[in-house]
């Protein structure tokens, strides 16, 4: 079976935690909306959104498997954690992951509204006054608070070296990779000071950022770029020296 992920064509946005499970599980898979013809293209993503049936997503990313439509990220990578090896096999250790995954959801909220405070729908410009308020209270209250929570995971692991959930990769570890990773690019100063007090939440990124899979991936145009579209932006006024 190959899997059919639909989410916008051009930005990393949430479907870029669904795609790292995806490569690192080496399963088949089309990236629809990143194709051409009359069965891709955000053209199929916005009827897969109109013409879902009984239980049609409220928007990307979705996963279709098989007979399956999936909607909402964590909800995704409950299903691929479950099928590939990407989540423990006990049920305390699927839930402790999913927790894990819902926790890394509120960050990448918060890092939205930094730069859209008030509203999705206006444009970044309309509301700078409100994003450098919003920005300047995320960074010196919550980042400290979810790199610290995440820190502090690590540090009760059973071993040195070990992931979130335990001794083995799981698709939490893969989201807290890329979370990181997106705050790295949006906010590089705070970043760069705020990392060195979170050194097993470093070296965990930097194993996941390793695995051969995950390099490659990284590696090849399959990756995309961040950029001022999506939820990881970088404005030099909301990171401040």
């Amino acid at each position: 079976m190959a899997y059919e992920l639909y989410y916008w064509p051009t930005i990393p946005g949430r479907g870029e935690f669904v795609r790292l499970a995806l490569e690192e599980s080496a399963v088949e898979y089309v990236d629809v909306a990143r194709r051409s013809g009359a069965d891709a293209g955000v053209q199929a993503l916005m009827r897969l959104l109109a013409q879902a049936g009984p239980h049609p997503p409220f928007a990307p990313p979705v996963l279709r498997a098989d007979k399956l439509l999936i909607a909402q990220t964590a909800n995704i990578l409950a299903y691929l954690g479950a099928h590939h090896g990407l989540a423990p096999a006990d049920e305390a250790g699927r839930v402790w992951t999913n927790q894990l995954q819902l926790t890394v959801a509120d960050l990448v909220d918060e890092v939205h509204d930094t730069h859209h405070p008030i509203a999705s729908a206006l444009y970044y410009e309309e509301q700078r006054t409100e994003a450098a308020r919003r920005s300047e209270h995320f960074l010196a209250s919550r980042l400290p608070k979810y790199l610290g929570y995440f820190e502090r995971v690590l540090e009760q692991a059973p071993a040195p070296g070990a992931y979130l959930a335990g001794g083995s990769l799981t698709y939490a570890d893969l989201s807290v990779f890329q979370a990181i990773d997106g705050l790295e690019y949006a906010f590089p100063r705070a970043m760069s000071r705020e990392s060195p007090r979170y050194p097993r939440l470093t070296a965990l990124c930097e194993r996941v950022r390793t695995r051969p899979r995950i390099a490659a991936y990284l590696a090849s145009p399959r990756r995309l770029q961040y950029g001022e579209q999506g939820i990881f932006r970088h404005y030099p006024e909301l990171d401040p020296a």
